[in-house]
């Protein structure tokens, strides 16, 4: 389980105002030293990611943060960046002081992740200093409550309890592929390994579809386009399912019969990570398209652009093909995402594999409340190439 990717991990965040406890208790949870503890307000500045096995929810990431309440030009920022975490928050503890009177600011926030749909766990905190009486914060907070001392390690254990009790199931997909393949099925994987592949290695969409067909019993093999061709002549009966890297749709459509269902890594992780339907319509817009009109791509993960990179080359050109003329195009980057998308006539997002699935559809949630179609890479791909209906027909979407 240590070797679960992040984006693949439930994501546990814990908010509270300044000397709330917030570092001490992610230390007790996780039995180790992992986040800074002081008694002088405002420690914690940037968010804090730690990985580990809560069991028996199994992999999960703990996300320590900077005070709610935090003052001044340097405390807005790290408000800021707090309130960024909530985008990747699966499951969020809002942590009180047995000595609170005064809920303004954690009502605040509560009301903000109750938006969101996030489900949130109160914590009293301190209660080796002051006990309390929990019925006056479930009176003010409609959620489950539980009273701690995260520096006496007292209730630590029920709060574990409550994690797993309140713990979201659908956070992430069960499986990548294996809903779409059964048991001894031919997979057949193009890779192509140009300039832009890791050295030495699989890009981590590549190897986790891999591990999926393999869990899921299947057979997998995998070839660069160049060797498409003679794969399907060297496998006695046509592969069950081709998986192709978007970029080659062109070709691997051309090579690939039409009775062969084929599809490609990055609408698999559209499904996976985010809402495969959406994504498809967002894709439409791409024919109403015209000179001028604004474009967001954004990519989760910042590396450096190589020549011909897919997000700052090949789609912007694409894109400005299809509509007949120059496009105004952003190109971001990481964890920065506009909270005003209205400016934009399209949203075109990458496979998402560094991302978990709540960060994801955090997005997709702000453009459709916003009105602006948002797609990915591989599906703006596929319609832009006219072969959209085809990578998308084993999925039996209803539109």
């Amino acid at each position: 389980m240590q070797d679960t990717p992040k984006a693949n991990r439930l994501h546990i965040a814990i908010f509270g105002k300044r000397n709330a406890g917030k570092s001490s208790l992610i230390n007790a949870i996780t039995g180790q030293q992992i986040s800074l503890v002081s008694d002088y307000a405002g420690t914690t500045t940037d968010p804090v990611y730690k990985a580990m096995e809560l069991l028996p929810i199994g992999p999960v990431v703990i996300i320590d943060t900077a005070g709610l309440d935090d003052e001044g030009e340097l405390g807005e920022l790290r408000v800021k960046k707090t309130k960024e975490v909530m985008d990747k928050t699966d499951l969020a503890i809002l942590v009180f002081t047995a000595d609170v009177s005064d809920f303004y600011f954690e009502t605040g926030w509560f009301e903000e992740l109750k938006r969101r749909n996030i489900p949130v766990i109160g914590v009293v905190n301190k209660i080796d200093e002051r006990d309390i009486d929990l019925d006056v914060f479930k009176s003010a907070f409609d959620i489950p409550f539980v009273k701690v001392s995260a520096s006496k390690k007292i209730n630590i254990g029920k709060l574990k309890e409550l994690i797993q009790i309140n713990a979201p199931t659908d956070y992430e997909r069960e499986t990548i592929v294996g809903d779409i393949i059964k048991p001894k099925d031919t997979v057949l994987l193009v890779a192509p390994q140009d300039i832009q592949a890791p050295k030495g290695r699989l890009i981590l969409p590549q190897v986790q579809i891999i591990r999926d067909i393999l869990d899921h019993d299947a057979m997998p093999f995998t070839v660069k386009d160049s060797e498409l061709l003679d794969a399907l002549k060297v496998l006695n009966k046509k592969p069950d399912l081709v998986i192709t890297d978007s970029q080659v749709f062109a070709k691997v459509n051309s090579i690939v019969p039409q009775d062969v269902p084929l599809t490609s890594f990055s609408i698999l992780f559209a499904r996976y990570k985010g809402e495969l339907e959406t994504f498809v319509k967002g894709a439409k817009q791409i024919n109403n398209l015209r000179p001028g009109d604004r474009i967001l791509i954004s990519e989760a993960c910042t590396h450096h652009a190589l020549q011909g990179d897919i997000g700052r080359e090949k789609l912007p050109n694409w894109l400005k093909q299809r509509a007949g003329g120059e496009l105004e195009i952003t190109v971001n980057a990481g964890v920065d995402f506009p909270e005003d998308v209205s400016q934009y006539k399209l949203v075109v997002h990458c496979g998402s594999c560094m991302f978990n699935r709540k960060q994801l559809m955090t997005r997709i949630i702000r453009c459709i409340e916003q009105g602006v179609p948002i797609t990915n890479y591989g599906i703006a791909i596929a319609e832009i190439h006219g072969i959209l209906d085809r990578v998308v027909e084993v999925f039996n979407l209803s539109i």
